[in-house]
């Protein structure tokens, strides 16, 4: 089968059991996704059929993720695992978040907790690269009684999570303990400072000397902030109180991009959860004119990804992936992609298509089903859907983080199939 007639098949599945598919040319006002299973590949001029193989998503021409770069068909999981995800992740540090630090070795990242005075606890995790040591902190809240359903692991870029449980929108941990499950917070920015004046001075120092460029394809703030969360990770799969095999990482705006990020290359993570990630997270890139483009991106945080990045600023096309391969990356992990009606800067239906879009990948699993009732934008609000491994809603109102979306997460499900 053509990658084309998979991601039409996963469609054709969903109509089948019932769910609608619409056209190819929907009318105006209700635009549809296009995953049809008689969708022709594109000329040789348009780049389609073998390497650059592409698919419609609602109107929009992007990366087929079952095709190889040498042109062969992804029909299987051993396809998929050992010869297009690798490319696909090679890709993605080349052009877009940069390549990531090195995993150290167990004798070079060190873990310090101490009980908190509200409960929980503060962990320093010091890690050694080859220009000397940094720290950052992790903390870590449980609730009381028996083993948490689940632990929701926060890449906090905003440092609003101190050592005593508050109660914001953003970070509401008594609702969440009082829920039955486990709350961590990495502070982000102790490992790469938001700040393109100092987004160095957190981990990235120790293993690039501090007086020279980096190199162009390395990684910045955003792949920063993902491995973080992969060293926060290494402290939770040996913590006694939390189950290694339920920790979903969660991340808002620009804490969703790098939790992305973060599950893509980590398969230890069972749960990614975007949040109004938007740009360079969970929106479409070819949608370069809906949101925040490339160009804006780069401009306005050129700390987040590499230059390689902004050479796509105004030529979203000719990016060899596109965001739909990296929400496919994470399976046959959960992904969890959270929008809101009135987030216009992150795109809320590019990351809807997008979410449509890496379901071919997770049906090679048997888990192609989106748990979206209509392929037709937009889906009915404040609602959650859930398929087996895919959730997705669209919530009321803007950007943020809020106890709307957390009670749509904390009744979600998420660690279940």
């Amino acid at each position: 089968m053509s990658g084309l007639a998979a991601a039409g098949a996963a469609l054709a599945l969903a109509a089948a059991a019932g769910v609608p598919v619409a056209a190819e040319h929907p009318a105006p006002a209700r635009m549809a996704v296009a995953l049809r299973a008689d969708d022709k590949p594109l000329d040789e001029e348009s780049g389609a059929g073998g390497a650059g193989a592409t698919m419609s998503l609602g109107g929009t021409r992007v990366p087929d993720p079952l095709v190889l770069d040498n042109g062969d068909t992804v029909d299987s999981i051993d396809d998929w695992e050992s010869q297009r995800r690798p490319e696909l992740l090679e890709a993605f540090a080349d052009h877009v978040y940069g390549h990531t630090l090195p995993t150290p070795e167990p004798d070079e990242v060190a873990f310090d907790d101490q009980p908190l005075s509200e409960g929980g606890k503060k962990v320093r995790i010091e890690v050694t690269g080859p220009e000397g040591s940094a720290s950052f902190t992790l903390r870590v809240f449980v609730p009381e009684g028996g083993t948490p359903k689940g632990t929701f692991l926060l890449i906090d870029h905003r440092g609003s999570v101190g050592d005593e449980p508050g109660s914001s929108g953003y970070a509401p941990i008594p609702t969440i303990l009082d829920a039955g499950y486990a709350f961590a917070a990495l502070d982000a920015g102790e490992v790469a400072p938001d700040d393109p004046g100092s987004y160095r001075s957190g981990v990235i120092d120790a293993f690039y000397p501090s007086g020279t460029e980096l190199p162009d394809d390395a990684g910045r703030a955003i792949s920063a902030w993902a491995w973080g969360a992969s060293r926060a990770m290494d402290y939770l799969q040996d913590d006694p109180d939390i189950d290694p095999d339920k920790v979903a990482v969660i991340g808002h705006s620009r804490g969703g991009k790098a939790a992305l990020w973060a599950g893509a290359q980590d398969t230890r993570f069972p749960v990614i959860v975007s949040n109004n990630s938007g740009s360079t997270g969970a929106k479409l890139a070819r949608r370069d004119d809906a949101g925040e483009s490339i160009a804006a991106i780069t401009d306005a945080f050129p700390h987040w990804f590499p230059p390689t990045y902004s050479d796509y600023a105004g030529n979203a096309d000719s990016l060899p992936v596109d965001q739909h391969e990296l929400l496919a990356l994470i399976a046959p992990g959960r992904v969890v992609v959270g929008s809101a009606t009135e987030d216009g800067n992150a795109d809320p239906q590019g990351e809807f298509l997008s979410y449509l879009g890496a379901a071919p990948v997770y049906d090679l699993y048997g888990l192609g089903d989106t748990g979206i009732s209509s392929s037709s934008w937009p889906p009915t609000t404040d609602e959650g859907f859930r398929g087996p491994a895919m959730s997705y809603h669209l919530r009321s109102g803007g950007h943020g983080l809020d106890e709307a979306a957390w009670d749509i997460y904390l009744t979600g499900k998420l660690f279940k199939r």
